[in-house]
């Protein structure tokens, strides 16, 4: 280069990454995003009652943002409720559904429960009450019209097998034991919640179900 030559100083202005773009969730997405929320909050062992401040602070929203979704917390529960129960009972009409003997349709309709309890530990806090303590009454008469009808469930199965073998009271013998396989599953799922979920429902299950069936 020349003496005569000049060196030109000016750079080209760097280029400024633009704004990320926020995308709105999908139609019924952010529905499901809260519900998520709300079990995810409920699985931490000894967690207080969940307010709409906190669900809110969670998901970096607004309360009324929540309130767009869900007209009240009560139908925030509804929502967990209606999942516990097409979760479970879609399996449990599965079961029934099939060729197997009684004794073993009434096992793996509690295995399934059972199951559904582990994975979803805040889920079982709702099905024993203990995060509807302080909510609306009618998500624990929900609650206790789930666990009515499972037993109903376990019962019809009962009777079929009790009228098979010749039982001279089929109806009187799977009431008694769907009843005690149905207590037999809320207190296993009462045991997994008071312990902070460090003894699993499915602990000696398959032990009681023989002694049971």
């Amino acid at each position: 280069m020349s003496a005569d030559e000049s060196v030109s100083t000016t750079h080209a202005a760097p280029e400024t990454a633009p704004p990320p773009v926020r995308k709105r969730p999908k139609p019924g997405e952010r529905r499901v995003q809260i519900l998520q929320a709300l079990a995810a909050m409920l699985e931490q062992p000894g967690a207080e009652r969940v307010t709409t401040a906190a669900l809110a602070a969670r998901l970096s929203v607004s309360e009324a943002a929540l309130y767009r979704h869900f007209a009240s917390k009560a139908q925030m529960f509804e929502g967990l409720i209606d999942f516990i129960e097409q979760s479970v009972f879609t399996l449990v009409n599965q079961i029934t559904e099939r060729e197997l003997q009684a004794h073993e349709k009434a096992a793996q309709v509690l295995r399934v429960l059972i199951q559904f309890a582990e994975k979803n530990p805040g889920m079982t806090r709702v099905m024993v009450g203990d995060a509807l303590v302080y909510e609306n009454e009618r998500l624990q008469q929900r609650m206790n019209l789930f666990f009515d009808k499972l037993e109903a469930a376990l019962k019809q199965v009962l009777r079929d097998g009790a009228v098979a073998q010749g039982s001279e009271a089929p109806t009187a013998d799977a009431q008694a034991r769907a009843a005690a396989l149905t207590a037999l599953a809320m207190g296993q799922l009462q045991r997994f919640a008071r312990s902070g979920f460090r003894r699993a429902p499915s602990e000696h299950l398959d032990a009681s179900l023989a002694l049971l069936l």
